[in-house]
């Protein structure tokens, strides 16, 4: 009888049953002259007494501004330090973070801090070319639940605190109140809200505990053998798990040291921080290492410190994978695979995997997660070897989607499995490969587009009757953005005129890079529009045969 595709992961090492705030304190206090946080772009150091002392003031200052336990508090920013200081002092609190993307613009900022009801805001002044604070206040008038607002800088803003204002409000709490506010939290208490694009066009609130992120920053780390001495380079976002959970909760779980190359990705700034600070660790998707790798001064920079690292966050190329271990002596670097409702890592390569499964599989499974591949139409587990459904369960699952029982109920079963809409194959030692995707989710340079919210979006043209979104293979990002648009009867229509008409009202991640104008779209005799031949066709069209043909685990 051939065996199931059915793994659960062993462990020598117990869960964590603490909350975020009572485990940071103990590592903090364990390891207070050791280095905890470097800001490059922001020249800010700290040692883990001096983080334990900024995040305290924080949780402080929550306390005094009367935001209750459980209450939601948004940020809105890219990397830097008060981003760490702020995750790590919220959960003291008992407050709900609310992750903004930086590339949010009004229309999404409105709705992810409505739907949560977030009452406070951390947000930067601006970020390349998004200016924050005016597009708040384009929609702060229909924020009911908005009391407050922290902004990161000097600038005044009517109703609202700077960074250094807000903080100083946490002087008129003694530490007693703050720790009886700690000890209100439990381990299971929802901690942060993580906003993941959905099919229904809007965006869903994946709602975490600390059990979920600490537990899984501490089994992520395990897997990377990190220590007290391991520096960590961090240009991947912290509003994402990638930054949030495999970076600094990875970090923080073994004392390891979070270094800030910059707020936002630059590989020239990556190599000279490497260099500098002398890392053991890098982070990355695939587009940020090639650019690391194809920049004109890579030669320049000694970066042998690198062991390890983590690619992830889309399908990562093989040759990619070959590239980095030669060449950027990263020679443990693994792969890891999730999603934002696991935590959000279910599988990873282990740093003495062989090469080969660690160049062509996304690894194996996680301690205390359990994974099985069914039948997508059946429900039945599959034999090893054959392609299905990816289904995790575990502690790493999430609580549920913010204030949507439907959505949470159509994504996890009532046996606690959450169905990831992947499918994949179980080989005979348990590693994991991804085939390809039962939803028609794009993964866009590590960023989960789905077609349907903008389609959603393009429906609201004047000039568009219908629009189909697609994804096609691309060297750079791993896929790019492909609508097929349909015309109004009458109407004509550029292709950069529709682009135009998503700059500043979607992210710029979402914004199409093809638009192809057809009279029909593919469909089955039932009505049903066959994405995967449009995909086929514009990919012939385009030109785009070579970036279909590039291997990835």
């Amino acid at each position: 009888m051939a065996k199931a595709s059915y793994v659960s992961g062993p462990s020598d090492r117990p869960l964590i049953g603490e909350t975020i705030g009572h485990f940071f304190d103990r590592i903090a206090i364990e390891h207070g002259d050791r280095e905890a946080l470097v800001s490059r772009h922001q020249g800010q150091r700290y040692t883990y007494a001096e983080l334990k002392s900024a995040t305290d003031r924080l949780a402080k200052a929550c306390i005094a501004a009367g935001i209750a336990k459980g209450e939601r508090v948004g940020i809105w920013s890219p990397n830097n330090a008060e981003w760490v200081i702020t995750q790590f002092g919220t959960p003291k609190a008992g407050v709900i973070l609310v992750n903004i993307n930086p590339a949010y613009r009004t229309s999404e900022l409105q709705y992810a801090l409505r739907q949560s009801g977030c009452s406070h805001l951390v947000v930067a002044e601006r970020f390349k070319s998004s200016d924050y604070l005016e597009m708040l206040s384009e929609v702060r008038g229909t924020l009911p639940d908005l009391r407050g607002v922290v902004v990161l800088g000097n600038e005044k803003v009517p109703d609202s605190w700077t960074w250094e204002e807000f903080l100083a409000l946490g002087d008129a709490i003694t530490d007693e109140q703050l720790r009886a506010r700690q000890d209100e939290c439990d381990f299971d208490d929802a901690i942060n809200i993580q906003y993941t694009s959905g099919t229904t066009g809007f965006p869903k609130g994946a709602t975490l505990s600390h059990h979920n992120i600490l537990n899984n920053g501490l089994f992520i780390g395990e897997a990377l053998r990190y220590t007290p001495e391991d520096r960590v380079c961090i240009p991947v976002p912290f509003y994402h798990c990638f930054g949030m959970v495999l970076g600094n909760l990875a970090c923080v779980t073994h004392a390891s040291a979070m270094v800030l190359p910059n707020d936002a990705f630059d590989p020239l700034s990556c190599l000279e921080t490497v260099q500098e600070e002398r890392c053991t660790s890098l982070y990355g998707v695939p587009t940020m290492f090639i650019a690391e790798l194809d920049h004109p001064r890579f030669k320049e920079f000694d970066l042998r410190t690198l062991r390890t690292g983590i690619m992830a966050g889309s399908p990562c190329p093989i040759e990619v994978m070959k590239r980095v271990i030669n060449e950027m002596h990263m020679s443990e670097v693994t792969i890891c695979y999730g999603m934002t409702e696991t935590s959000p890592v279910s599988t990873q390569s282990h740093v003495d995997d062989p090469l080969e499964k660690r160049v062509s599989t996304v690894g194996q499974i996680h301690p205390f997660a359990e994974i099985k591949i069914v039948d997508p139409a059946t429900g039945q587990t599959v034999p090893r070897g054959k392609a299905g459904e990816l289904c995790t369960r575990g502690y790493l699952v999430m609580l549920g989607y913010w204030n949507n029982p439907q959505a949470t109920a159509q994504a996890i079963d009532r046996e606690r499995w959450m169905h990831t809409g992947d499918l994949a194959t179980m080989d005979e030692e348990g590693f994991i490969n991804i085939v390809g995707r039962i939803k028609d989710m794009i993964i866009r340079g590590g960023e989960n587009v789905y077609p349907r919210e903008i389609e959603e979006f393009l429906y609201t043209h004047p000039k568009i009757a219908d629009v189909q979104v697609i994804g096609v293979p691309d060297v750079k990002y791993g896929e790019e953005i492909c609508a097929w648009v349909k015309l109004r009867e009458g109407q004509t229509a550029s292709e950069e005129e529709i682009k135009e008409f998503c700059k500043g009202k979607i992210a710029h991640f979402k914004v199409p890079r093809f638009v192809k104008f057809a009279e029909a779209f593919p469909m089955t005799v039932t009505g049903k529009i066959q994405k995967f031949k449009m995909r086929e066709i514009s990919t012939a069209e385009l030109g785009l045969e070579s970036a279909a043909s590039v291997k990835t685990a």
